[in-house]
């Protein structure tokens, strides 16, 4: 398993245990936009918004084994992902992910996504990325911790730190918030994401 899958898991276990944390009366709180680039840049009820984390999963085992969308049925992963008993669901699809994942040898390896060509460990550093600021700030409208450990804030601070400007020009991180010399792991990745701890 490549460095980016392993943080992958990590990340993907962090939104599973927040999600899986959502009240049947807080379903349709809003979240406020995760995003500042268009088409991320809406505030969403939570149902909403944890359906497309859900849609954004399940495409995972295929994208890491190389498939394009129409191979794997551009349609197939549409429609409400949730079901009745949405905790079972995320946890069905992340544990199908974090399979595949665990799987991935080749960082250069190409993934066909929606918008184009990447490299695998392009791919999943995006993922890493929307899970991790995913599981915060689904935390924050439900009221919970949202369990981000210091070894995956260590691992997404040195992972995307680098490009940090580049994700700032994408919309995707915000302008950093300062934080002390001694911060933890924690503070300084969502402080590198625009966000207070």
């Amino acid at each position: 398993m490549i460095h980016e899958a392993e943080v992958f898991v990590l990340a993907d276990e962090t939104a599973l245990r927040v999600y899986s944390r959502i009240r049947d009366d807080q379903w349709e709180d809003m979240l406020p936009p995760l995003f500042d680039m268009p088409g991320a840049d809406k505030a969403l009820p939570l149902r909403q918004a944890i359906n497309h984390f859900a849609y954004d999963d399940a495409w995972v085992p295929d994208m890491l084994a190389g498939r394009t969308m129409d191979e794997a049925g551009r349609d197939r992963y549409d429609g409400d992902q949730l079901g009745d008993d949405p905790a079972a669901s995320l946890t069905r699809i992340v544990r199908a992910a974090q399979d595949a994942a665990r799987r991935t040898t080749d960082a250069a390896a190409t993934v066909h996504c929606s918008w184009g060509d990447v490299t695998t460990d392009d791919y999943l550093w995006q993922l890493n990325i929307a899970r991790t600021i995913g599981a915060h700030d689904v935390a924050n409208v439900i009221g919970v911790d949202d369990g981000i450990s210091e070894e995956q804030a260590r691992w997404m601070y040195e992972g995307t730190v680098p490009m940090a400007e580049m994700w700032r020009s994408f919309g995707i991180y915000r302008a950093p918030v300062e934080v002390p010399g001694d911060a933890s792991w924690r503070d300084r990745y969502l402080g590198l994401t625009g966000r207070r701890a």
